[in-house]
């Protein structure tokens, strides 16, 4: 006899679907069949039995200096996370300027143990202090990854924006660092000092709503950083992946590389699913919420994005998830789009979201949609045993009602910003329970989990 059997179920995997019960014993899934016994069961009759969702980007904690955190931690976001059937989440590790990848591990872990709701693997950030200090001589890179990969670290944020952006040269040497190690590069791929061009020139000339925002980040500019990452993945000879695509000339370049037999895999987010440029035009601080980057586009490339994931031009949804209070995203507005903190929230909606668009219309099946929010997610970013329901995996495992409802209300989500740009917005689905290593975190729309009870999880590379 098992521990807890699922009963009555309909068991969706990335491959096929079918009428079965799960057993659990411990923290693992011990057997699917028919007519199981256990010494707890659950009946699942007319709900869909999944694996726990892998968001693979979000933003906990984030600290961008002079007061501005994010306004999610640890435990407030991965709980969301878990009422929204996600049991596995990758935050980012963000040295500081002669920090080592041990310093920027211990002090984010010591953030997070203790708080975690579900369990989390680390990206690390590789930024100019990879190629300075201790890290200065032209095999410093090499060691900063080499370090990271002994901490279980196996994915690397590369930016080409912001502070943290690295030129064409030292993003060529970090990919060569992270291919020695059979990593995974994950990009955020603008031209930024284009970009940086545009903004100016708006500001001097005074034009300062949040529609500029978009304007001054051309989808052309995007797709040309996106290429020449790929150009240098290619050549190193290594995966890649884009993060946070919102626009039809990226995917187009992605699916050309992939064509090519380039190792290529673009991520997209709810935000460019679910809003396009109109939202610009909201009322007050309501245009602010939507400021991202890169940046929500037209209609015709929101529908691009849905396309794309159901033909598998871009490979998985993750969420970008980094919302800032009302406050800061006022003061932001107050002084013109340029200081608008980018950011929002969509770690508790992913996965309903995506099934009430995507398998209720008809455009996919829900197998599919188990591959883009947990299989396919889980294998890239090395998660051995998540995103599968398989004897021997852990018992991640989601309870999903396909014929609930769920109302998208900041008064109902459980992030900690205040506020949500899909307002107002229904769909169908609803997660009934939700399960992390057999354990229940989230059942019938209660939190019954514990504070710290998430798991850190090494990882050592791509899984394909």
């Amino acid at each position: 006899m098992y521990d807890l059997v699922i009963k009555n179920g309909t068991v969706v995997n990335s491959e096929h679907s079918y009428l079965a019960d799960v057993a659990v014993n411990g923290e693992k899934i011990s057997a699917l069949g028919l007519g199981l016994k256990g010494r707890r069961e659950i009946d699942a009759a007319g709900a869909l039995v999944i694996p726990g969702g892998v968001d693979t980007h979000v933003h906990l904690s984030l600290d961008l200096g002079g007061g501005l955190v994010s306004s999610d931690d640890f435990f407030t976001g991965t709980r969301a996370a878990a009422f929204g059937g996600t049991t596995t989440v990758v935050p980012f590790l963000h040295p500081e300027e002669g920090d080592g990848p041990r310093q920027v591990f211990d002090k984010r872990q010591g953030e997070a143990e203790g708080q975690v709701v579900v369990d989390y693997g680390w990206h690390m950030n590789i930024g100019p202090g990879a190629f300075g200090g201790d890290y200065g001589d032209a095999d410093g890179p090499r060691r900063f990854v080499e370090q990271s990969a002994a901490l279980g670290i196996s994915t690397f944020k590369l930016y080409m924006a912001y502070g943290y952006r690295l030129d064409d040269v030292r993003l060529y040497r970090a990919m060569e660092a992270i291919a020695g190690v059979g990593g995974l590069p994950v990009l955020h791929a603008e031209n930024f000092d284009l970009i940086s061009m545009l903004v100016d020139r708006a500001v001097a000339d005074g034009e300062l709503h949040p529609r500029m925002h978009e304007q001054t980040r051309p989808a052309e500019f995007e797709a040309e950083a996106v290429n020449r990452v790929i150009a240098m993945a290619r050549r190193v000879g290594l995966p890649v992946e884009i993060f946070h695509v919102g626009n039809r000339e990226v995917v187009e370049t992605i699916r050309r590389a992939r064509e090519e037999g380039v190792l290529a895999f673009g991520e997209t987010c709810p935000q460019y699913l679910f809003l396009n440029t109109e939202a610009f035009e909201r009322p007050g601080v309501e245009a602010a919420y939507v400021v991202c980057a890169p940046p929500i586009r037209p209609e015709d490339d929101r529908l691009a994005m849905w396309q794309a994931i159901a033909e598998d031009s871009l490979q998985l949804v993750s969420t970008d998830h980094c919302p800032f209070s009302k406050e800061r995203k006022e003061q932001g507005l107050s002084e013109g789009f340029h200081k608008i903190p980018g950011g929002v929230p969509s770690i508790e909606m992913r996965m309903t979201a995506l099934y009430s668009e995507g398998v209720a219309t008809g455009l996919f099946g829900p197998e599919r949609w188990v591959e883009l929010n947990s299989t396919f997610p889980a294998r890239l970013h090395g998660f051995e045993s998540k995103g599968v329901l398989a004897p021997g995996y852990d018992a991640d495992i989601v309870i999903f009602d396909p014929q609930g409802r769920t109302l998208l209300t900041a008064e109902q989500l459980h992030e900690s910003c205040g506020w949500t740009p899909y307002e107002g917005t229904e769909l169908q689905g609803r997660v009934r329970s939700t399960m992390v290593r057999g354990r229940m975190v989230v059942q019938d729309g209660e939190f019954v989990g514990s504070r710290g009870g998430g798991r850190y999880i090494e990882r050592s590379g791509v899984l394909l």
